[in-house]
């Protein structure tokens, strides 16, 4: 039993005893360290409904309180706060309730089918099939993965998926570029990875492209009309055609280079430390919702115009006119993105909600799909999210992939695995490993502080991310609590005597105090970070833990202690703190090593 669901009610019978009152809810903060105190309850409220001043309605419910619950100690009252000492028997008896529970904080999903115990589908990635993945990328692999962990962890079931964007003029583009330059190269005959390959040929294209455009322009064109005319972009034009009309040579090659592709971003996704549940493809979806559009025309939530388009008007919404069907009758985006969300109900009858993981950029669409998907009436469009985020720099600045100096996905995680074995070498401490040992660690470390780094940060902000800055085993960084766990797990290895035994100890340091006060907040930050869609609330606790779990490691002895009891006791804490660090870096997708 959780301190507040100790608290609530015996303050609530302590109200009702002492001043025949009844209250709504009871607002406790954390006590400033400035006074003594576990918990502080706030007095001020209740003056509203009982006739007293702060200091004397403190004192009557802290003295109500110690004599009466067995958890409560002793108070203090500063103004309206009610500062409230909790026993030590209460953390140790806390503490040995949760010491072998393996996946303390993790909920398991319920199996009852009320409407906020359905699953919840998770989407991120989302790549184009003409080039690799890179760093924007990068940011929202980690984003949908660990929410999509972090909710499940939270107690719902959870798919993740993805749509790939493989259809389109851009994908034409390097389809085409390969046809006239590629000679038939291959990813195996060039030893690239595929979506590097393709993704060469979409540069290449681009070049080609320019130079037709400077050309036309030159030979008296307008800029706009050089763009239009440039034969190169005819050409492709007229390959989607092909496509849509289902041209066998032209599905052949769109079939052999997306696989090219496919089979590049398994590495990637791999590596990265990401996985997928249901992959939806554009091509599949693209004539989706069209359908729809119908229905909602006969219902009256779209309106056709005279050129035969459909728009839907959510002026009195806020927001404006927004079509959803070509003159040609033809899809748009929205019209596809509403017919996906139907077609993944339909697939999947237990999901009630849904996350999209995308730039902020595309706030506005969000906003719109949403809102089109609750006036067609489906219960679930009110569990819908849109996990925004920002832009993601590298001190060098913005990235452009058509020009090819994209920061790819693949190289930066490479020079995080080199920027950790740079740093672990000039500190010196791995001369036992062996080379194999040595290459795990880099790339445990180097992913651990790309990954911390980006995700210690609110989704919505902007992020200036500097490799060299976050592979610092010192201050907030992924490294820093690696290399903590590490040390635990050094300490764990020298207990030479039996510590799995229950631990008779009564008293504890008031260092081993707060750090079981941390432990106890490990479910919360998990449900909190689940409701707001956060990551960094998990990071930001887990540095918490460190932090407060090397104050612990300053001020008091482990293995030299002499007293038997506490000794165990303080091996316990400590291997519940590097459990709890695991658990945490796995919601993050984080590895975590045994030595460093």
């Amino acid at each position: 039993m959780t301190l507040f669901q100790i608290l609530t009610p015996s303050i609530e019978k302590a109200i009702q005893a002492l001043f025949d009152v009844t209250i709504g809810k009871i607002e406790f903060q954390s006590t400033r360290k400035e006074f003594e105190g576990d918990i502080t309850m706030v007095i001020f409220p209740l003056l509203k409904v009982i006739k007293s001043n702060p200091v004397e309605l403190g004192n009557k419910i802290g003295n109500y309180l110690v004599e009466n619950v067995p958890e409560v100690s002793r108070f203090n009252v500063v103004s309206g706060f009610l500062n409230i000492v909790i026993s030590d028997e209460y953390y140790v008896n806390f503490f040995n309730e949760i010491r072998t529970d393996s996946k303390y904080g993790f909920v398991t999903p319920s199996r009852s089918v009320g409407t906020e115990d359905k699953a919840v589908m998770v989407e991120y990635s989302s790549p184009n099939t003409n080039k690799p993945l890179h760093l924007g990328h990068v940011r929202n692999n980690l984003l949908g993965y660990s929410v999509a962990e972090i909710i499940k962890a939270s107690g719902k079931k959870v798919y993740k998926t993805q749509i790939i964007n493989d259809r389109g003029i851009h994908i034409c583009k390097s389809m085409l570029a390969w046809q006239k330059y590629g000679n038939g190269e291959t990813p195996e005959s060039t030893g690239l990875k595929g979506d590097k390959l393709v993704g060469n040929y979409y540069v290449a294209f681009d070049k080609t492209y320019k130079e037709e455009i400077n050309q036309l322009i030159t030979e008296g064109k307008t800029e706009d009309e050089a763009k239009k005319q440039a034969p190169i972009i005819l050409e492709a034009q007229q390959m989607l055609l092909k496509w849509e009309a289902g041209d066998a040579e032209v599905i052949s090659l769109w079939k052999m280079m997306n696989q090219w592709v496919y089979d590049g971003f398994a590495i990637t996704y791999k590596n990265l430390g990401v996985d997928f549940d249901q992959y939806y493809y554009e091509s599949n979806t693209y004539l989706l919702g069209k359908d729809v559009v119908q229905i909602g025309l006969e219902k009256g939530i779209f309106e056709k115009d005279p050129d035969g388009s459909v728009w839907i008007d959510l002026t009195d919404e806020g927001l404006d006119r927004k079509i959803v069907l070509r003159s040609d009758g033809t899809a748009v985006y929205m019209t596809q993105d509403i017919g996906t969300a139907i077609q993944r109900v339909k697939d999947f009858p237990d999901v009630g909600g849904m996350v999209y993981t995308v730039g902020n950029e595309q706030d506005y669409h969000f906003k719109v799909l949403f809102l089109i998907l609750k006036k067609l009436g489906f219960e679930w469009s009110k569990n819908l999210y849109h996990l925004s985020y920002g832009m993601v720099d590298l001190p060098s600045g913005k990235m452009k992939s058509r020009e090819g100096t994209v920061v790819d996905a693949d190289d930066l995680m490479q020079e995080m695995t080199d920027t950790s074995q740079k740093i672990a070498e000039d500190l010196g401490k791995l001369d036992e490993y062996s080379t194999e040992e040595k290459l795990k660690l880099y790339k445990t470390i180097g992913l651990g502080a790309l990954k911390y780094y980006i995700l210690k940060v609110d989704p919505k902000k902007r992020i200036l991310f500097d490799p060299a800055e976050s592979v610092d085993f010192a201050g907030n960084t992924g490294s820093f609590i690696q290399y903590t766990y590490a040390r635990i797990q050094s300490i764990i290895r020298k207990a030479n005597f039996d510590y799995s035994v229950k631990s008779s100890v009564v008293e504890i340091h008031e260092k081993e105090k707060e750090l079981v006060k941390q432990l106890e907040l490990f479910p919360e930050a998990i449900q909190n970070a689940a409701h707001n869609h956060s990551p960094a609330l998990i990071a930001n606790y887990t540095y918490d833990l460190v932090r407060e779990y090397n104050s612990f490691y300053q001020a008091v002895s482990i293995l030299g202690e002499i007293d038997l009891e506490k000794k165990i006791f303080r091996v316990q804490l400590s291997k519940k703190v590097a459990d709890t660090i695991a658990l945490a870096f796995q919601l993050l997708g984080i590895e975590v090593p045994e030595r460093m």
